[in-house]
């Protein structure tokens, strides 16, 4: 039997689908959650692709998501455009918001879209990419649960706590980059423990708060900001701004609701967005135009724009298909098959 099985974006998406239809979400979720996961293993992200499935069915078993509730959009006519997502999955709620945000944005300049009650396993890069899309540029952040001590400190008390930034670039990619503010996100923790390999220097600290490069103790204990000091305050300011800003729960309070970390944590996410135009109106040049001067500046000297793997990545999924491994597609099957009696 052949070690790989390769699976259009399409084919990959319905079997993703039909595996959150047999763990109970609804059609709108359902739909939603297949389309990011879908997205993740095409583009090369094996922490955010087939391999969330399974913590995702296992919050819905615990009670702690909302199989069903729709997103209701609140729109006061100002800058600030909120979601209640009502203690679901977040992407649905995403989707609702996203062009009332990027036309907001077109009209004043700048607007913000608070998606508040969500449960938030996904990547950002799907959301600031689909709004420079839309013609805006987009920041996007969101706390996570307490799994990273923050700098000097011995105990998980902050977030991976991701940002995201999408540039808009016409004929193109966007230029996008994701990353959390820890050293590393938490499922490549995880993946290390699957494959049975050791984590890096400095990535992580055991329950005692001592280094470790083991990433069971890594697990049990804490992760470590990127960049010490300086992913720790910008980890924090995450935690203000799209936590304690917009009236939702901080890591530690979304850890203190789970009571575990093995469960897709709720708190709320923010989401921001420009309009080059507005912002550049009455100065002299295209924004755009000036942006791919820069780009084409790094280039030249031999550097990597962020997501220009992600982009390859892509490209060869859409032309060939996307590879899942054996065990991968074992767990598909097996999901479809049993649903939530498949998850502990």
């Amino acid at each position: 039997m052949s070690e790989t099985t390769i699976l259009s974006m399409e084919a990959l998406t319905r079997r993703i689908e039909a595996v959150f239809r047999k763990g109970g979400l609804s059609p709108q979720h359902a739909s939603a959650l297949a389309r990011v996961i879908a997205a993740g293993e095409r583009d090369g992200c094996k922490s955010h692709g087939v391999f969330r499935v399974e913590g995702c069915l296992r919050t819905i078993k615990a009670g702690k998501v909302s199989t069903d509730a729709e997103p209701t959009l609140h729109d006061d006519g100002s800058a600030v455009l909120r979601v209640a997502a009502g203690g679901a999955f977040s992407r649905a709620g995403f989707e609702l918001g996203a062009p009332a945000l990027a036309e907001r944005a077109k009209q004043l300049g700048l607007a913000a879209l608070v998606i508040n009650d969500c449960t938030h396993f996904s990547a950002l890069w799907p959301e600031v990419e689909t709004l420079a899309d839309m013609g805006v540029a987009a920041l996007a952040m969101c706390p996570s649960y307490a799994t990273v001590a923050p700098a000097g400190g011995t105990a998980a008390l902050l977030g991976t706590n991701p940002l995201a930034f999408g540039w808009p670039r016409q004929g193109g990619h966007p230029y996008v980059f994701d990353f959390a503010t820890s050293v590393a996100a938490r499922g490549e923790i995880e993946l290390h423990r699957r494959a049975g390999n050791p984590l890096p220097e400095g990535w992580a600290l055991d329950s005692s708060g001592q280094p470790t490069t083991d990433p069971t103790e890594a697990l049990a204990g804490a992760m470590l900001p990127f960049g010490s000091h300086k992913g720790s305050a910008i980890s924090t300011m995450i935690e203000l701004l799209a936590g304690v800003m917009i009236g939702d729960l901080t890591s530690q309070g979304a850890l203190d609701f789970l009571g575990t970390t093995t469960l897709a944590p709720q708190h709320g996410e923010l989401i921001l967005a420009f309009s080059p135009e507005r912002f550049a109106a009455g100065r002299p040049g295209d924004p755009f135009a000036r942006a791919e001067i820069m780009f084409e500046a790094i280039a030249g000297q031999g550097a990597r724009l962020p997501s220009q793997r992600r982009f390859k990545a892509r490209e060869g999924s859409l032309a060939d298909g996307i590879a899942l491994t054996a065990a991968e597609i074992g767990q598909l099957d097996r999901l479809e098959a049993q649903g939530l009696d498949a998850v502990a």
